[in-house]
């Protein structure tokens, strides 16, 4: 498949779709350079309109066959495929969680793998993992494993021949909902036309029969959104829930104590012993065996966590080292909190992250590419993060959380009004 160019060896890649605009380009040939290698542009056909896409054809080289391997995979990333694809090179695992060494490291996007003569794609794309085939003949099948997962036996897809990526494309002319969003993070943004082009979505997403994920963190509560949130659940846009030991917490304090870490949600101000209330709280629902034993002991009667289990939608809390309790609802292990959400993502066709980063961040992780995704916070780092760590479709809201939620209530649940 590779080519020897003086003492090295070289592959001739190609990419198609809106090149200069998006600066897809110079960021491959930038990575090529920064891995060692070294490029030539054999051609390069500019879209002559403004929605026409691009297309060019580029001989990569390196000085040996693992550096180029490790050059084509990064090229992968942004839509570059072999011309020439060949078959996909398959090994088997020899030992439990651990990986052959030129393994294949998946993206997050569309990715598709050559088995015998034909294309078969890859189920549920997830970035930093391995592609593992199933199956003989016409099953065959592959699927994205996490290194923690991969078992002796298995047969894992490595290096670069017989796979495929497909980028989304979206040149800078496109009509996207959120498209004056995508070039940068800012407070300075009609926030009654974010929140009523998300409601939008939300409602093509229910019709289409995808599910809503939503992530939170505990300011959630402490802005006094909790009952937004309710009224989200309660008009069906709320299929499943990720967040941690705190945004779970502080909803079953508020609504055992009227506080959320102390502070009376009423009044704004702290009560006495109020510090007291988040751990006597989980201590209460430790004692009922779990949040939805507390509610039908009817210990628990108002909040989302309340709102969740009575209308049966699923929830995954995965804790941190810092938690206090923690509730015993929560997924201590980080790796098998993972494992609980990945296997709860299928069927997922929209992402609304609010005020949590590494919550945010870990599902991030785990979704494909083509799922679209929305982070809202008051602090710009936060919604820029996810597109840092390989989320490209993350779109970013700068704002408060308690007035998002609360205006997003307001269009999507009719009647719903702030309480006095």
């Amino acid at each position: 498949m590779s080519s020897d160019v003086g003492s090295g060896v070289s592959e001739t890649v190609e990419i198609r779709g809106h090149l200069l605009d998006t600066g897809v380009l110079s960021r491959c040939v930038d990575d090529v350079r920064a891995l060692g290698g070294d490029y030539v542009i054999e051609r390069f056909d500019v879209g002559k309109d403004h929605d026409d896409q691009s297309y060019a054809r580029i001989r990569v080289q390196a000085a040996t066959e693992p550096e180029l391997a490790s050059v084509l995979m990064r090229l992968n990333a942004y839509g570059v495929n072999l011309t020439d694809p060949g078959e996909v090179v398959l090994r088997e695992v020899e030992t439990d969680g651990v990986f052959p060494p030129d393994f294949y490291s998946t993206t997050n996007l569309a990715t598709q793998v050559r088995l015998d003569g034909h294309w078969v794609d890859v189920q549920q794309p997830e970035m930093d993992c391995g592609l593992v085939v199933s199956g003989s003949g016409a099953a065959r099948s592959v699927r994205t494993v996490p290194v923690s997962d991969v078992r002796a036996g298995d047969t894992v897809v490595c290096g670069a021949s017989g796979v495929r990526v497909v980028r989304p494309n979206a040149s800078s002319g496109e009509a996207l909902d959120f498209e004056f969003m995508n070039s940068q993070v800012s407070s300075e943004k009609p926030q009654a036309l974010l929140v009523q082009q998300i409601a939008r979505e939300l409602r093509e997403t229910r019709a289409a029969g995808r599910k809503v994920l939503w992530v939170l963190g505990p300011a959630v509560v402490h802005t006094g959104a909790a009952p937004a949130m309710v009224a989200l659940v309660e008009a069906g846009y709320v299929d499943i829930l990720f967040g941690g030991n705190a945004i779970a917490t502080h909803d079953i304090e508020s609504a055992l104590y009227g506080t959320s870490l102390g502070v009376d949600l009423s009044q704004g101000h702290g009560v006495e012993h109020g510090h007291e209330h988040h751990i006597r709280a989980i201590n209460r629902v430790r004692a009922a065996g779990s949040i939805a034993a507390a509610v039908e002991q009817g210990l628990l009667t108002t909040g989302v966590m309340h709102a969740l289990v009575t209308h049966h939608k699923p929830f995954v809390l995965v804790g941190s080292v810092r938690d206090d309790g923690p509730l015993p609802d929560v997924i201590t292990d980080v790796v098998e909190g993972q494992r609980a959400m990945r296997a709860a993502l299928p069927g997922v066709g929209y992402a609304i992250m609010v005020a949590t980063m590494l919550h945010s961040v870990a599902t991030g992780n785990l979704l494909p590419a083509s799922v679209p995704l929305v982070c809202v916070d008051i602090n710009p780092a936060t919604v820029t993060k996810l597109a840092d760590r390989g989320s490209s479709q993350a779109r970013g809201v700068v704002t408060d959380v308690g007035l998002f939620l609360e205006q997003l209530a307001g269009e999507l649940a009719p009647g719903w009004r702030r309480p006095a």
